[in-house]
């Protein structure tokens, strides 16, 4: 791991989607490669919006080469259906966790606090990095820093890997890490969005401490896990709210989306209805492509990248459902729609 440089503080506070970051001026540290601005999140002041959904947009990654962030550990009950609460354990907050975007090159900082009361750790699938060293346990009120060169481009899980793995990332403790290629992707995307599938295994809490007419949040249920018996089978920690709330583009665009799956146990086969992947990215290497694919399976623990263009000749304006195409886990929440422009007909579309 490099050693720690210092840097002085000038500069720029922005806004982006709701991430915000201060960038400063660095001090000379030894490469004449990458650019020695540093961009700071703190995750623990700035969160993404989840309603009336969680907020799929991606902003680019900013031209910093030094990206660092700060990652709060902290429990919260978050809405896993709607109506539905769950008494989860999170990075930042919410479910998924915040999302992080870099470039190949990149100086990637990462402080992580514990704030909850049991012990957790963090795995980052897009570093090169000794695990004993980066993602040891970290106690309640400890904290744990490290650095690593984004060295891979891709869409990338990172999660808690604390045993039992499986309980920590059906609890809520993933997000994704996007890295883009240092010449980009080869095409112009015209938007972008994030979409991380995983599951839940939720049973009823205790209501015997039942105060009122709210119930109590759901609590995990271990044996159901181990039991691969999902109740519920998400895009972005919420079954179906993309249903209600369509990710909205615009006739001629080229989206981009980048699909993590953070399991635990099942895969994804995304899919879009009404439309053919132009390109899908199984990896981070451009020259690898995929044309004309119609569903790309993304196992749990891994990610791609896919591509489609709602062509006005082709598929235009209209509302287009995605899907894992494991329509056992489509029922239990894992669909969502894309509105492409303003459809005449808008109909509530059951897919």
């Amino acid at each position: 791991m490099a050693t720690a440089r210092s840097y002085t503080t000038t500069a720029l506070l922005a806004l982006s989607l709701g991430v915000s970051f201060v960038a400063l001026t660095a001090a000379r540290w030894g490469t004449s490669r990458r650019n020695a601005r540093v961009e700071l999140v703190d995750f623990g002041k700035v969160a993404r919006a989840t309603t009336p959904a969680f907020d799929a947009r991606l902003a680019r990654a900013s031209d910093a080469g030094v990206k660092s962030f700060r990652i709060p550990i902290k429990d919260a009950t978050i809405e896993i259906a709607k109506g539905v609460t769950y008494q989860g354990w999170t990075f930042g907050g919410t479910v998924p966790g915040p999302v992080i975007r870099a470039r190949v090159g990149d100086l990637v900082r990462v402080t992580v606090v514990n704030q909850s009361p049991i012990p957790h750790s963090i795995d980052f699938h897009s570093a090169r990095i000794p695990a004993n060293v980066a993602y040891r346990m970290i106690l309640p009120n400890d904290s744990l820093s490290f650095e690593f060169v984004a060295r891979d481009a891709g869409a990338f899980m990172v999660h808690c890997g604390t045993p039992p793995v499986t309980m920590h990332i059906m609890q809520g403790m993933y997000l994704p890490i996007i890295v883009d290629p240092k010449d980009g992707w080869g095409t112009a995307a015209d938007k972008e969005f994030v979409l991380v599938q995983s599951e839940f295994y939720a049973k009823s809490g205790d209501s015997t401490k039942v105060t009122s007419a709210v119930m109590p949040p759901m609590q995990p249920d271990w044996q159901a896990a181990m039991a691969k018996q999902a109740t519920q089978v998400v895009f972005n920690g919420r079954a179906f709210q993309y249903k209600d709330n369509p990710l909205k583009v615009d006739v001629g665009d080229r989206v981009r989306f980048f699909v993590v799956n953070a399991g635990p146990s099942f895969n994804s086969d995304f899919h879009v209805v009404g439309a053919v992947f132009d390109r899908v990215y199984p990896d981070g290497n451009p020259d690898h492509v995929l044309t004309g694919v119609q569903t790309y399976m993304v196992p749990a623990g891994g990610g791609a990248v896919f591509e489609a263009v709602f062509a006005p000749d082709a598929s235009s304006e209209g509302l287009y459902p995605f899907v894992t195409h494991s329509f056992a886990d489509a029922e239990k929440g894992a669909v969502g729609i894309i509105q492409v422009g303003v459809p005449k007909q808008y109909a509530h579309m059951d897919h």
